[in-house]
């Protein structure tokens, strides 16, 4: 999990920081299906980066060959769960260290967003 400096996080406007609340309390409800324990709780979570109201989440699985299945799942999740967040309009998932690394992050992020237009 990746962890900011105090004054980092200072330099951070109010909106930026509810916004990385909401962020991470949803992510907090995100559980790997296979040992149910959610993936902040394991330190799954690389970085959330925010760009005004997209989000780019960097994470990596339990194992390099977690069962591509349960891979997706926590992705997919992932994706859906913080376009559910106001503030929150795209969002874009990168695995990593994850033998199907390439095919979940291709699918995840070409599934429908309900928020982008056309």
């Amino acid at each position: 999990m990746v962890i900011y400096s105090i004054d980092a996080f200072a330099d951070m406007s109010q909106d930026i920081k509810l916004l990385r609340v909401k962020i991470f309390d949803e992510l907090s409800k995100i559980v790997d299906p296979e040992i149910n324990t959610s993936i902040v709780e394991l330190e799954l979570i690389d970085e959330v980066d925010i760009n005004d109201s997209n989000v780019k989440v960097d994470l990596h699985l339990t194992s390099p060959f977690c069962p591509a299945v349960f891979g997706f799942k926590i992705c997919q999740d992932v994706h859906d769960n913080l376009l559910k967040v106001d503030g929150v309009n795209d969002v874009k998932v990168n695995v990593s260290n994850h033998f199907m690394a390439e095919q979940i992050n291709n699918q995840v992020n070409n599934s429908p967003n309900p928020k982008k237009s056309g």
